[in-house]
């Protein structure tokens, strides 16, 4: 609690404690005025400050105008004998209760993100001549060397030059889960270095690294509006000037009007009604539930690694439909892996065995996954006379006998009849042969994300009507990948080009439908501008998704995407949820108060109960720990 909310607290708990007591002082008149007046001026004194203040800047038509009016025209009722001085203090009292509550829930939203702030970085360990000097993050250089030890942020994105560790990202992504690092790896700001000294040299500045670029993205979210809070904030500046006009009517017109026609007309009864009017009137349950319940939703997803770009991303997410999921890299690990074996004249160790030996030397993605599925390369095999042939394979001779392995082209090269397999080939086929003999081929395929099809379910069953694959893979592997995650469309053999383009058509076919792309950030910038929503997935560290995407996710986790349009929709609903229930009650305690049926206490709880009520109920947006 901070001490702005202490002092408020300590004035509410005096103002009530004098207004209880003086209650049952037997004090009449004059003296029983000034009494009440110590409470009122102790709780009200900055409400009357302000409600001046916008009178003499000509902008009167705002909630504490409303209660200054309320309150001192209770005040002068209770003096001609037609109200109580209790109603007066009461109706200050309550207001600055709810104000107290309004600004405590804030607080704790603003505490929630807070949390995600902590990852800037207090000072770097700049190395200068073989020693450490600890300087502003923001004085250290591109291409320095800095040094991270256990325990320490690190303060700049960079690569590690030495040492090894294991980090702890979990203030970025949300999850818990550390990661290994060693001497080569590419590191980010805001991680935490948990075990070993690290020496990193600097990729970018202070104010192009990721953890800059994501507290700026936090910080600015509020400043990017909803719809909603749009509508509220051009409905308080024409309601509140309506409802004041409105009780000065109340109060005129039909004592007026009874006057004419020569009936009794109490003057003062339909000034209390009037008063009693404008303080249900108030628009403080939605001018203040609605921003709050955007801020809340967006410092609760972003402690679950769910950046979102400002209350208006929230909204259009929460409307979500459709979503387009780009392949590698999203859906798929992007990495390639031996999937299948078929061997024919030897056993499966043993084609993986020559494969692995003939590409020892290239840095191909096909010669890694081959190796790395045959992680006894290293052998005391004799490996001479290593040839690549450029879009045809590699051969060698181990323990001297020649060893091809290629694709098809390569084997009609050296005269050898590819045996035709029955299986379907979803991936890249490589071919092996020995001494003019075929043996058998391997099949390589991009690996599909563990939790990709739990990703599918997880979206059709928070009302996601249709999910698409768009990718420039071929068309075989992205049908397989297609069937097996259960995505009702897939769309292959795209250029990035031909990825915006079928965006559009998608966007025309389904007028009026969101339409959210999910995407790796890096290469598919273009596609996250042009779809409604673009949702940037496993964006640590990636300038292009922070710019180009509404929403960013920080970990590649396809799950986070249901999360996120969950979490969009739970705070949508309790935005809806504070405007249907605020309207509806202020607009019956009006009619009420009007006709004479609702008094100041009924119109306290219209104005302060609904108010706390609909806070209490924007706090909830923060808790999607479970959605």
């Amino acid at each position: 609690m901070s001490r702005k909310q202490k002092k408020n607290l300590i004035r509410i708990l005096v103002a009530a404690m004098l207004m209880v007591g003086f209650l049952f002082l037997p004090v009449q008149g004059v003296w029983r005025l000034l009494l009440f007046l110590v409470p009122y001026f102790i709780i009200g004194y900055d409400i009357l400050f302000k409600a001046v203040k916008g009178v003499k800047n000509l902008q009167p038509f705002d909630e504490c105008f409303l209660m200054a009016v309320a309150t001192i025209g209770a005040l002068v009722l209770a003096v001609i004998g037609e109200g109580d001085y209790v109603e007066a203090v009461a109706v200050m009292l309550f207001y600055q209760i709810g104000e107290w509550f309004q600004s405590y829930a804030v607080g704790k939203s603003r505490r929630s993100i807070s949390e995600l702030m902590d990852i800037r970085p207090d000072y770097a360990n700049l190395e200068q001549d073989g020693t450490l000097e600890q300087v502003d993050p923001e004085e250290v250089p591109t291409g320095a060397i800095i040094v991270v030890k256990p325990g320490e942020k690190i303060p700049i994105d960079g690569v590690i030059v030495e040492g090894e560790s294991v980090l702890n990202t979990g203030a970025l992504t949300g999850e818990s889960l550390p990661k290994d690092v060693m001497t080569g790896d590419s590191v980010v700001s805001g991680c935490i270095n948990m075990t070993g000294v690290l020496r990193i040299r600097t990729t970018k500045e202070f104010g192009e690294s990721t953890v800059a670029k994501i507290l700026d993205l936090v910080e600015n979210a509020s400043s990017r509006k909803s719809k909603s809070e749009n509508f509220i904030s051009k409905f308080a500046r024409v309601y509140t000037p309506v409802v004041v006009f409105s009780a000065v009517a109340l109060a005129v017109l039909p004592p007026l009007v009874l006057t004419l026609f020569g009936q009794d007309a109490s003057w003062r009864m339909w000034l209390y009604r009037a008063l009693t009017f404008l303080v249900i009137s108030c628009p403080c349950a939605l001018v203040i539930s609605i921003p709050l319940s955007f801020f809340a939703g967006i410092g609760g997803a972003s402690r679950e690694g769910v950046l979102v770009k400002g209350s208006n991303c929230l909204e259009v997410l929460s409307r979500t439909k459709t979503v387009v999921f780009d392949k590698t890299g999203t859906l798929t690990k992007g990495i390639f892996a031996v999937t299948v074996i078929h061997p024919d004249k030897v056993d499966d160790n043993t084609l993986l065995h020559l494969a692995a030996h003939v590409e020892r030397y290239s840095s191909h993605p096909i010669a890694i996954s081959l190796r790395e599925a045959y992680p006894e390369e290293q052998d005391d095999c004799t490996v001479t006379e290593v040839q690549e042939l450029a879009g045809h394979g590699v051969s060698a001779k181990i323990n001297g006998r020649t060893v091809c392995v290629g694709n098809e082209k390569m084997m009609h090269t050296i005269g050898v009849t590819v045996e035709q397999c029955p299986h379907r080939h979803t991936g890249t086929v490589i071919h092996v042969a020995r001494d003019g003999e075929y043996l058998g081929h391997i099949e390589i395929a991009d690996v599909v994300k563990p939790t990709a099809e739990q990703a599918i379910k997880r979206l059709k069953t928070s009302g996601v009507h249709r999910t698409i694959m768009l990718t420039g893979d071929h068309a075989a592997a992205a049908d397989a990948i297609g069937d097996a995650l259960d995505i009702d469309e897939v769309y292959s053999e795209l250029l990035p080009e031909d990825k915006v383009e079928q965006i559009e058509k998608l966007m025309r076919e389904n007028p009026g439908e969101v339409v959210a792309f999910v995407g790796d950030g890096i290469n598919d910038a273009p596609v996250l501008m042009r779809a409604d929503v673009g949702i940037a997935m496993g964006a640590l560290g990636s300038d292009a998704a922070i710019e180009a995407a509404d929403v960013v996710l920080m970990d590649d986790d396809p799950i986070k995407v249901a999360k996120a349009i969950r979490i969009a929709r739970h705070c949508m609903r309790i935005v809806q949820e504070n405007i249907w229930f605020s309207i509806g009650v202020k607009l019956l305690c009006l009619v009420l108060g009007a006709v004479g049926l609702a008094n100041m206490w009924l119109a306290i709880f219209a104005d302060v109960g609904v108010m706390v009520l609909a806070v209490l109920n924007a706090v909830r947006a923060m808790l999607v720990k479970k959605i």
